[in-house]
């Protein structure tokens, strides 16, 4: 997502357990490496001569943080509506990855408020989270974020909080209506008293994170703490950033390989991923259709595995080998045709032999034999099914009869384990 030119880009995990608010994960943010200037820029950008930021170190429950302040450098700022700021950050000199984060964090708020007020987006006074402060937040968070040349952005379970608030409407409880709008789908939970989270902390993760998980497998590179405003006696008032790149990516592992001196001139390591769905209640006579429209729509391999799952449900478990740039498509294409309800990913490094195509001739019937070779040596021969199966239809001969019949034709022809490659090989799949 990121568009500076700094590598492969990071993964960033964001301890929210106990909650979250913007200037908190700005503190993070810029505690974990990123620059308070860049942000700072931004915001100028948006909304010019009306705030500056400032960082300073603190504690919270005994735990170094860094606490971002943001300073008024003029009279105190009107309420905002979505449309005015949507325009402020169109007409901004922004980075676009800057520009689409905050519209998109901005665009979410709107809605959540919308439906809570009862009124249409356009029309939201945005009150508390429509301020120069949370403007602020949110345009320099996700400036952080780019500067850090983020990749992937994961996030823990959100403490919301209890009790009540006085805001711009009156007193509401905690969690206060939009941030429980803008929860919907996300794994919270109260975590104590007190307003833990904020709309515009909630909504920044929400319109930012790709999904919820643990602390993933990753080689840490930099860690922030970012203080909150107050001190508490139960916890720590922090949101926490861990900023690494992941061990298992399949890039890393081939690098690391080719690195050993193991791999030789044409190892034939590729980057590919993995996409895998649980499934227990699709009719078995569709998975015929499903793999194969798969294959068609690009996937490098689909099939399926039978597995138990909760409660000793038999199940199958749908796998589906892709070129990253085929995950997008096949992910949905997975949604479309079977009835899981999630698709995991994982990155793999795969060695494949070479492989191309001969014909034998069974009584007239061109037959196509796969063979796979390396290093100019045949490796391994196979009858492909479905030639054999439309040569078996011409000539009206069982199809076990006519794979007999071309194995011992690809016998005759001398090609065997081990054997040259033939001339007459045909390149491809």
């Amino acid at each position: 997502m990121s568009v500076t030119a700094q590598g492969q880009g990071v993964d960033i995990w964001l301890d929210v357990s106990a909650g979250v608010a913007g200037d908190m994960l700005l503190g993070a943010l810029v505690d974990a490496g990123a620059s308070l200037a860049v942000a700072q820029a931004a915001v100028d950008a948006v909304i010019p001569g009306t705030v500056r930021l400032g960082a300073q170190e603190t504690t919270r429950a005994g735990m170094r943080a860094l606490k971002v302040d943001v300073e008024l450098l003029v009279e105190d700022q009107h309420h905002r509506r979505w449309s005015e700021i949507r325009d402020r950050l169109r007409d901004a000199d922004l980075d676009d990855a800057v520009r689409q984060r905050a519209h998109a964090v901005f665009e979410r708020l709107a809605v959540a408020e919308s439906h809570v007020h009862g009124t249409s987006v356009d029309e939201v006074h945005f009150h508390e989270v429509g301020a120069w402060d949370s403007i602020a937040d949110v345009v320099g968070c996700c400036a952080a974020l780019v500067d850090l040349d983020t990749r992937t952005l994961t996030a823990s379970r959100m403490s919301l909080g209890s009790g009540s608030v006085g805001a711009a409407h009156g007193r509401v409880p905690v969690p206060v209506p939009a941030v429980l709008e803008l929860s919907r789908g996300w794994h919270v939970t109260s975590g104590g008293e007190g307003e833990l989270a904020t709309p515009t902390g909630v909504a920044l993760v929400t319109a930012l994170a790709q999904h919820q998980a643990g602390l993933p497998s990753l080689t840490v590179t930099a860690v922030g703490v970012g203080a909150g405003t107050r001190e508490q006696a139960d916890r720590a008032n922090v949101v926490r950033v861990v900023v690494g790149r992941p061990r298992a990516r399949a890039q890393g592992a081939h690098e690391a390989y080719l690195r050993s001196g193991s791999a030789g001139e044409g190892d034939g390591a590729e980057e590919l991923c993995v996409l895998e769905a649980n499934v227990d209640d699709l009719d078995p006579r569709v998975w015929p259709t499903v793999i194969d429209a798969l294959l068609a729509a690009g996937a490098a391999d689909a099939w399926t595995t039978p597995i138990t799952m909760k409660r000793g449900r038999p199940a199958q478990l749908l796998s589906v080998l892709a070129e990253p740039g085929e995950v997008a498509a096949l992910r949905d294409l997975v949604f479309a045709t079977t009835s899981t309800i999630g698709v995991r990913l994982t990155p793999v490094t795969r060695w494949a032999l070479d492989r191309g195509w001969v014909d034998v001739d069974v009584d007239g019937q061109p037959v196509a034999i796969k063979v796979a070779h390396r290093e100019g040596r045949v490796v391994n021969v196979a009858v492909e099914f479905r030639a054999a199966e439309a040569a078996a239809a011409a000539l009206g001969r069982p199809v076990r009869d006519v794979l007999d019949a071309a194995r011992s034709a690809v016998t005759g022809a001398g090609l065997t384990r081990g054997t040259p490659v033939p001339a007459e090989l045909r390149a491809g799949l």
